[in-house]
């Protein structure tokens, strides 16, 4: 089959076009939140932002959610997904809400905006390790692959799309406050629409499968044994666990490139021409980005068809450990866009094969609470990324000694990775032999 006719096979899957309207819909909105935010908080000219300040900000949005991520799962697992998707959009339209009315009354200042930022991201992250857990029920296993290469980044590109129109409202708005508080009216207003487009899908038909109902307390009681339950399954299934130890790996890495970027572009560049500093400069940045991802979403399909998944894991990993080296050691706006390019390409391929290998090899009882662990422990690594580049960046986001050990690291991620690879091909191979043997 074409590409083009298993992409037209893909949607003629009803219930996988309802989940990607809702996953479209809600990081629409994301991007217009974010977008919201960053010009509040990280590009507020009337505060000093540096490494430190960036970072703390990234750690309280979004440590407190991934330190409890994991006991997400349980529930997935037991409560309707359908549900799930439907109220946490609702959820996130009402706490967004508030953040707006608040940053157009009194500015980004105070505890209730932190709140009501804190709950209007931190539910995302159970927003979307549902979507994750449930493509699996609308979608052939064939076709899971092309699944996972389209539907996350046509995510992404949502939410860049809704960052631009979150950027064209802030100026539409005169900037500042009152901007970045008509930009989070709009990222609330597609929540509530993400709800609705959820509220269409039946509910059963995203799981799990029906089981036996408990008691309230019951669950509660099997929710750290349920987290348990979850890793021990990962240990049975290396296969899984190997591929999230390289996401978790880069993520700690991009962790670092994310604050250095934003710091160049707030305190290293100045705008020329059609390459813009600033807010405006990180949404080109980000743009580019998005068409890294794009590209890696549109081959790597095919290119894993020929060479499989982990090969080609290890061949975008090593090509990230060259490109950010050569594109980023100038720090210059230009190279740091095909190095932003180059990322996105690098962090999208890598996800769509992590994605597949996970849910091909994990059982679907616990795909909840395996996802839930996978997108924890991958906002984790990003903060603990974000520390890193508090204590070795200078203010300015300038440093040819941090881009060299970044480049060090993704080359070591991907020979950790190839090695351990050959070595589990080397033993099964060896414990085929063996049983032909005693046969």
């Amino acid at each position: 089959m074409s590409r083009a006719a298993a992409v037209r096979s893909l949607f003629g899957e009803r219930w996988f076009r309802w989940l990607l309207a809702a996953r479209l819909t809600s990081q629409a909105a994301d991007g217009l939140f974010q977008t919201s935010l960053a010009g509040a908080v990280l590009f507020n000219p009337e505060h000093h932002t540096g490494p430190t300040e960036v970072a703390a900000g990234f750690v309280v949005l979004l440590l407190p959610y991934s330190l409890i991520g994991p006991f997400a799962g349980v529930f997935l697992d037991r409560w309707r997904r359908q549900r799930v998707l439907v109220g946490g959009a609702a959820i996130r339209s009402v706490f967004v809400v508030g953040t707006a009315t608040i940053l157009l009354a009194h500015g980004p200042s105070g505890l209730p905006f932190a709140l009501t930022a804190l709950v209007g991201l931190g539910v995302n992250r159970f927003f979307l390790a549902a979507l994750s857990a449930a493509l699996p029920s609308v979608v052939s296993p064939r076709r899971l692959v092309l699944a996972n290469s389209i539907s996350p980044t046509a995510g992404t590109v949502a939410t860049i799309a809704g960052g631009g129109i979150g950027l064209g409202l802030r100026a539409v708005g005169g900037g500042g406050d009152h901007g970045d508080g008509l930009a989070a009216l709009a990222a609330a207003a597609g929540y509530a629409l993400a709800a609705l487009v959820g509220s269409r899908l039946p509910s059963e038909s995203l799981g799990p499968h029906p089981r036996d109902a408990s008691p309230l307390r019951r669950q509660l009681a099997t929710v750290a044994t349920g987290l348990a339950a979850g890793l021990g399954h990962l240990r049975r299934h290396p296969i899984a666990a190997r591929a999230l130890g390289v996401i978790f790996a880069q993520r700690l890495v991009f962790g670092v490139w994310s604050i250095m970027t934003l710091l160049l572009y707030r305190n290293a560049f100045t705008t020329d021409g059609v390459l813009h500093a600033g807010l405006s400069g990180v949404a080109q940045a980000v743009a580019f980005a998005g068409l890294g991802l794009v590209t890696a979403a549109a081959i790597t399909p095919w290119v894993t068809e020929r060479i499989g998944r982990r090969r080609w894991i290890v061949v975008v990993t090593a090509g990230a450990a060259v490109t950010q080296l050569a594109f980023g050691a100038p720090f210059a706006k230009a190279p740091l866009l095909a190095s932003s390019f180059a990322l996105g390409f690098a962090t999208q391929a890598t996800k769509v094969c992590v994605d597949t290998l996970v849910q091909a090899n994990v059982d679907d009882d616990y795909r909840g609470r395996v996802f839930s662990i996978y997108d924890t422990c991958f906002n984790l690594s990003f903060v603990g990324g974000a520390l890193l580049a508090a204590a070795t960046l200078p203010a300015n986001g300038r440093s040819l000694v941090t881009l060299v050990v970044m480049s060090a690291a993704y080359l070591a991620i991907a020979a950790t990775y190839w090695l351990a690879e050959r070595r589990s091909v080397a033993e099964q191979a060896a414990q085929q032999a063996g049983r032909r043997r005693l046969r």
